[in-house]
């Protein structure tokens, strides 16, 4: 009996291939990409291409109060940019997009 019970705990705890499903993409980056992401924006930032992420998130946090949840890199109008996701101290969402070059932000998307 006990190890029945052993063996459904042990099933129960598995995890179940196929549930997690991508969602549409609607044509935006992918927040979260890969790790590669952070090896190119360090070696971008120690060669003096781009600005680091401490910098623009507290430019970020200087204008909009509130949390970085999460934050990938991509291109913007031919330009590298950070894609900073950002949740307000009221819980809206809100995506910046910042230069990467030079730390201004190009643009903010919902909120």
């Amino acid at each position: 009996m006990k190890r029945l019970l052993l063996i459904v705990a042990l099933l129960a705890a598995a995890p179940v291939a196929g549930y997690a499903q991508p969602g549409p993409d609607y044509g935006r980056p992918s927040y979260g990409g890969g790790r590669g992401d952070q090896d190119t924006a360090r070696a971008a930032v120690r060669g003096g291409r781009q600005v680091p992420l401490s910098q623009v998130i507290a430019t970020i946090s200087a204008r909009t109060p509130g949390r970085q949840l999460n934050t990938t890199q991509g291109d913007a109008g031919g330009r590298p940019a950070y894609f900073v996701q950002w949740q307000t101290n009221d819980g809206r969402v809100i995506i910046f997009v910042v230069d990467a070059q030079s730390g201004a932000i190009i643009s903010r998307q919902g909120g």
